[in-house]
């Protein structure tokens, strides 16, 4: 009986190994991955980029099976204006009506859930926390060849960042919309 529990616990021992060692954590290349953003208002909108801190990616053979990501805030940036205009709106974005990047100078997404939804794409569950705020998010992910893509879809207010939304007083014809968009591409 002692030799049956003694060969019964090296096999969980082993299985658990075997299931360990088959997941692998592939690190973002930062300089080769890109997150875009679109923020849209009445009458306009503006976009940009923002720099990715650091990355990474879980797998199980090929299967992605988590993931984590901190981007920088400070490196907010506008790319549809220049001078002045691209001076101020990137000081407003950085300041604390919207980011407040001095005090949270990073945003971070922690992998949940994630689901296979067909050959190479996911429904991804996350934890996003911006300004110290979390909560969750939901998107799909595709991933080939070593990159990963995704659109998320961010609702602002949720993250205390209220400033010009008319959900929360601003006048319909000043308003921003709640929702801003983050193109993302991961090269791992």
């Amino acid at each position: 009986m002692k030799n049956l529990k003694s060969i019964a616990l090296a096999v969980i021992v082993a299985v658990s190994t075997l299931t360990a060692s088959a997941q692998t954590t592939k690190k973002v290349d930062v300089s080769k991955s890109k997150v875009l953003w679109l923020a849209k208002k009445v009458g306009g909108q503006h976009s940009g980029d923002i720099a990715l801190k650091d990355g990474a990616l879980v797998l199980k053979g090929k299967k992605i099976i988590g993931g984590n990501f901190t981007v920088d805030m400070t490196t907010i940036n506008t790319t549809d204006l220049t001078g002045e205009y691209k001076g101020k709106l990137d000081g407003h974005l950085k300041a604390d009506d919207f980011f407040g990047v001095e005090a949270n100078p990073t945003a971070t997404l922690v992998f949940k859930t994630i689901g296979l939804k067909s050959k190479n794409k996911y429904t991804v569950t996350a934890d996003l926390t911006i300004k110290g705020k979390t909560a969750p998010i939901t998107f799909d992910l595709v991933a080939n060849n070593g990159v990963a893509n995704t659109k998320l879809m961010v609702d602002r207010t949720k993250y205390d960042i209220k400033y010009g939304s008319k959900n929360f007083g601003a006048l319909a014809d000043k308003a921003i919309d709640d929702e801003f968009e983050l193109n993302v591409s991961l090269k791992f």
